[in-house]
């Protein structure tokens, strides 16, 4: 039965936590699915704006070029021609007019260089890049195009996001474009005779590493809202799992305290019960004993002490009787105003004796400015006359004794501190001192301190304790003095 209702509150435990695990399932996916999104985002962002680029610049790179391909045409072409009968490019005079043109027409224009192949062979006829002129095989499928006819372009990029890095290799972007060199009429209208393929070379590296940086500062803004995100939500997670894990406390220690009531209320009907049975007849031995002492000190001198030990021992099974009937039937307080240093003078007055037979010195603090507390006079009288009982049983070869009283302004409390110089208690027995019937003595019911802790509780009260093997223990009371 224990095993399966300690299953079933693992169960509700499990129940309990498993919707906020959800929560943080669902949370951490979330973010994790969102920062994958902004990645996705700002690569398609990159590429379109890189689609635009190109394609804007492809469009300028056409009407450049088609605009040189004219000035090459009318400007060296015809006069060429007309000069010298042939182009012959080898010749000083007429690759530098050729050059002059070229250059003039791109002044100010955003090309990088500017290339004409021959349209007989795939071979460099010239270039703006010195390096280039005379090579062979370097037009490829762009330049077979053009002199088909066809206009095209191709980018020639390296470097990635990691390029961004220092120490990286820059990062760098040409658009090639390829146009056909074609004859033009004397009302420049183009011919279909194609004389050659013109490559008009666009360097983009500056805003492809514009558009680089604006996908880093995108992935890395996201980062660092994931990143903001990630700690906020750990801290809340943290402060929930702490609230849960101190709500769960809450609730075991409540249980606790309710099977501890059960099995108390259980216990205190018992006791009740057996306390009624034995008191009457207990009664009854100690009257009879009473008697048999009179007779026995007429009859038999001598022997009147065999009846005044049932006396003294009736009474004192009389008194555990009825501590544990105050135990079983806790009274209700009667509240009252009330001087709690007259509660403890009149104690005190009471032991005295008991104290000088001990060899215990008796040290008092009472605050004169100890306001009077509303509580029963009667229970915390016994309350604190059990706990001085207790240090002094703790003191059997004698010590000090202090009591003390204090008002604590600020929290509206009246503090009673009993404090002696005996034996001490390990923090094993201090979590057990005010349990029902644990004692470590050889007589006694191990019911006083519980009952303190009772009437102390009865009050809204608490009593603690604070004890160090060898040097000694200290009992405070505080009790709502407002």
């Amino acid at each position: 039965m224990i095993e399966r209702k300690k299953t079933m509150d693992d169960a509700a435990s499990i129940a309990n936590l498993k919707p906020f695990r959800l929560v943080k399932f669902f949370s951490y996916s979330g973010l994790a699915v969102f920062l994958l999104f902004t990645l996705v985002l700002s690569w398609i962002i990159s590429n379109h704006a890189k689609k635009v680029l190109l394609e804007r610049s492809e469009a300028y790179a056409f009407v450049v070029a088609e605009n040189l391909s004219h000035q090459v045409f009318q400007q060296f072409v015809l006069p060429t021609v007309v000069r010298y009968g042939k182009i012959a490019l080898r010749k000083p005079e007429q690759f530098a007019r050729l050059d002059a043109v070229v250059r003039t027409a791109t002044h100010g224009m955003r090309i990088q260089a500017v290339t004409i192949f021959d349209s007989k062979e795939n071979i460099i006829s010239y270039s703006t890049v010195a390096a280039r002129i005379g090579r062979t095989g370097e037009g490829g499928i762009e330049y077979r195009k053009a002199l088909a006819g066809n206009n095209n372009s191709v980018v020639r990029s390296t470097g990635t996001l990691l390029n961004l890095l220092p120490g990286a290799r820059p990062i760098t972007s040409q658009l090639s474009t390829f146009i056909p060199f074609r004859q033009y009429q004397v009302n420049n209208q183009k011919r279909d005779v194609i004389m050659g393929v013109i490559e008009v070379v666009q360097d983009l590296s500056e805003d492809v590493v514009a558009i680089t940086k604006l996908q880093g500062s995108i992935i890395l803004t996201s980062m660092l809202i994931m990143s903001a995100l990630f700690v906020v939500l750990g801290f809340i997670v943290a402060r929930a799992d702490r609230i849960i894990e101190a709500r769960a406390e809450e609730r075991r220690r409540l249980e606790q305290q309710l099977h501890q009531s059960q099995r108390l209320a259980t216990l205190g009907k018992m006791v009740a019960s057996v306390s009624h049975e034995i008191k009457n007849p207990l009664g009854i031995v100690r009257s009879t004993a009473d008697i048999l002492g009179k007779r026995l000190k007429s009859v038999a001198p001598g022997n009147e002490h065999l009846a005044e030990i049932i006396v003294e021992e009736t009474g004192r099974l009389d008194g555990i009787v009825c501590e544990f009937l105050d135990f079983a039937r806790p009274q209700e307080p009667r509240m009252a105003a009330t001087s709690v240093n007259e509660i403890f003078s009149k104690i005190l007055k009471f032991m005295e004796p008991e104290l000088e037979r001990q060899n215990i010195v008796l040290e008092t603090a009472l605050s004169q400015d100890m306001p009077k507390v509303n509580l029963d006079q009667g229970l915390i009288y016994r309350a604190c006359l059990n706990i001085l009982v207790n240090s002094v049983q703790a003191m059997p070869e004698g010590g000090k004794l202090r009591v003390a009283t204090e008002y604590q302004e600020a929290t509206g409390m009246a503090l009673l501190v009993v404090t002696d110089t005996g034996e001490g208690m390990s923090l094993e027995k201090q979590g057990h001192i005010f349990t029902p019937f644990y004692t470590d003595k050889n007589r006694g019911t191990g019911l006083g301190l519980a009952i303190a802790k009772n009437i102390v509780d009865s009050h809204q009260g608490t009593i603690s304790v604070e004890s160090k093997e060898g040097e000694g223990t200290t009992f405070m009371i505080a009790l709502p003095a407002k």
